[in-house]
C-alpha cells in the first residue's frame, strides 16, 4: 500500500504522471461552440436557385455550332 503524498510535495515528475492518468480524449468530440444562423440574415457563401446557371434564372440550352 503506498503512503499518501500530498499533490504539493510530490515532484514534478509524479505530478505530470498523475495528470496524464487524469486527462481523457474527446474521442471525436469537437469542442467548437456551434451556432444557428439565422435564416434571415443574407449569406453570399449561400447557393442560389439557378443552381449555377451563369444566364441567370433562366435555364437556356446551349447552342453548339457542330458541323
Amino acid at each position: 500500500m503506498q503512503k499518501f503524498v500530498p499533490r504539493l510535495k510530490l515532484s514534478k515528475r509524479r505530478k505530470k504522471e498523475l495528470n496524464q492518468q487524469q486527462r481523457s480524449t474527446w474521442e471525436g468530440i469537437k469542442p467548437v461552440t456551434r451556432k444557428v444562423e439565422s435564416k434571415k440574415l443574407y449569406s453570399r457563401k449561400k447557393t442560389s436557385y439557378t443552381d449555377g446557371d451563369p444566364g441567370g434564372v433562366f435555364l437556356y440550352p446551349k447552342i453548339c455550332a457542330a458541323s
